[in-house]
């Protein structure tokens, strides 16, 4: 990937990441709250990690087939988890929006323990 794609990607999940752990430590109603809930449950009550990327996809214009590449190209060295397969232009989406989903739930668990530490 290439340096400048690199960065865009990086200020991306930046973005995600900050955002989501905003949002999840305020709807848990804290800091420990919302990282066990991330951890027990990323699809539960107050954290809807799925919903949350897939919004921030829309948002961010990262909805076709050339924007799920450019994800998956960050994230070559990841696993993402079995898909019922189809047509490569829903496949493709799918599987970028799963691998964006761990890596932004590792960082997001990540910044909440940062900022337990600190507070």
């Amino acid at each position: 990937m290439e340096l400048y794609l690199r960065q865009q990607f990086e200020l991306l999940l930046q973005e995600a990441t900050g955002n989501f752990t905003e949002r999840i430590v305020h709807r848990c109603g804290g800091e420990q709250s919302a990282l066990d809930r991330l951890r027990d449950d990323p699809q539960g009550q107050g954290v809807w990690l799925d919903e949350y990327v897939a919004n921030f996809f829309d948002e961010h214009l990262l909805t076709g087939t050339g924007a799920a590449c450019f994800v998956l190209e960050a994230l070559e060295r990841r696993s993402v988890p079995a898909d019922p397969g189809g047509p490569v232009a829903e496949v493709l989406p799918r599987l970028a929006r799963a691998a964006f989903a761990e890596v932004l739930s590792t960082q997001a668990a990540q910044l909440i323990q940062r900022q337990m530490v600190y507070n």
